[in-house]
């Protein structure tokens, strides 16, 4: 899965699902999507990434108390 580093247009490819959806996590590891050639696999904070259309991630992706944390 490609998503985008907030406030730049670069991309990088999610190496693992699981670690993006899981909420406890507040890290992926992933590469930067520059060049031709591929590049190293680095962390990425969750925080820092939204899809390529400029969504957000989901909250439950994110904080693993969000049904706690919601309004009523």
């Amino acid at each position: 899965m490609f998503l985008q580093l907030k406030g730049t247009e670069d991309l990088v490819k999610v190496l693992d699902i699981q670690e993006l959806l899981d909420p406890n996590n507040d890290i992926v590891h992933a590469q930067d999507q520059e060049g031709q050639e591929e590049q190293e696999s680095d962390t990425f904070k969750k925080e820092n990434l939204v899809f390529p259309s400029g969504e957000g991630l989901p909250r439950c992706w994110l904080d693993a108390n969000y049904k706690k944390s919601k309004v009523s």
